[in-house]
């Protein structure tokens, strides 16, 4: 199969497997493990933060920042489609009792005017503004990367009314190779960061949340509440390492190969991509084949293709270390063929 469903589908590479293997552990509980205090010193240092913390996933890392940055009955201002809404299980509400604010961005990117907006005043009838939250590269936008621009107009507003800004920077180093930007200057218009190693960095599991000294004290607690305690972590933080140090230079390549992807798609008849291929998502849309996304992505998993819906008439491809160049003609010989037979049908 031709997995273009997500860059989470990414296996580990060889050398990750013999880390794994090798790795020397202890009990991260109480700050023993050799592996994790390591990749937490390395993403720190990569982000320009103070310190790091090591977590099971991004949507964790994303939580244990909400609940560390807010209080119960306060609002956070988020993008209308981030991710932190969309697909985190409305944990934000469930677990830190607040209530999403959201912006409408445009390519996923908030306007520092309209984040302005939407911060409360001092009134008995509104909830305290607690926290913004930005998502860089933007998921439901296509990838986009959201200009470093915006992120220090924001971050200059947020930084005047004493609100502290979360990055959702799951893709960050997707953002960085795509715009050339590096990931320590994104980080540097934030005041936490949450960095995924299982995506396109191809590691098997795991994320970071990096800030101050004081946040990740208090993130710490947060983790262990919600049971991120791993003990002798250090058999998945080795990975997590080589996918930092080893894996980051090549996402140019998956960007290349989702440019070739969407330039192939786009000669389709009947196909066009709607969005704007800044890193490795392609958005396309088939409205005009005349079949459905749920019947379309089973005449591609019949042809050895995954992807997912990301609409009634909307599919997402995502590039990635586990899909060579050579995989991207296959599937787009075969998506060729099945608009033809639909063509040849009527």
């Amino acid at each position: 199969m031709i997995d273009l469903r997500s860059d989470t589908v990414t296996k580990p590479t060889e050398r990750m497997r013999k880390a794994m293997y090798e790795a020397e552990v202890g009990d991260d509980v109480y700050g023993e493990d050799p592996a994790i205090n390591s990749l937490e010193e390395t993403a720190a240092d990569m982000l320009g933060k103070e310190k790091a913390l090591f977590v099971t996933s991004g949507t964790q890392g994303n939580q244990i920042a909400v609940l560390t940055h807010t209080t119960p009955g306060s609002e956070v201002i988020m993008e209308s489609d981030s991710h932190i809404y969309m697909y985190e299980g409305a944990a934000v509400s469930a677990f830190a009792g607040i209530q999403p604010r959201l912006v409408k961005g445009t390519n996923g990117s908030m306007q520092a005017e309209d984040v302005k907006n939407a911060i409360r005043s001092d009134d008995i009838h509104h909830p305290e503004t607690s926290l913004v939250c930005l998502e860089n590269t933007h998921n439901r936008a296509g990838g986009a990367i959201v200009p470093l621009h915006d992120m220090k107009d924001i971050y200059k507003i947020c930084s005047a009314a004493s609100i502290p800004v979360h990055m959702d920077g799951a893709r960050l180093f997707n953002a960085a190779a795509g715009s050339g930007t590096s990931v320590k200057d994104y980080a540097s218009y934030c005041d936490t960061v949450q960095i995924c190693l299982s995506k396109g960095l191809g590691a098997p599991v795991g994320s970071l949340i990096a800030g101050s000294a004081d946040f990740i004290r208090k993130a710490r607690k947060w983790r262990k509440r919600l049971g991120g305690g791993l003990r002798q972590g250090g058999v998945l933080a080795a990975p997590g390492w080589i996918a930092l140090t080893e894996m980051t230079e090549r996402l140019q390549e998956d960007h290349e190969k989702a440019r070739k992807l969407a330039k192939g798609l786009a000669e389709i008849p009947s196909l066009s991509i709607e969005n704007q291929v800044d890193t490795n998502i392609v958005l396309v849309n088939i409205g005009q084949t005349g079949f459905s996304a749920d019947h379309f992505l089973q005449l591609l998993k019949d042809q050895g293709i995954l992807a997912v819906a990301f609409g009634p008439q909307t599919i997402r491809f995502t590039t990635h270390y586990d899909v060579s160049f050579e995989d991207i003609d296959k599937a787009l010989a075969s998506i060729s063929a099945i608009i033809s037979s639909k063509v040849i049908l009527h």
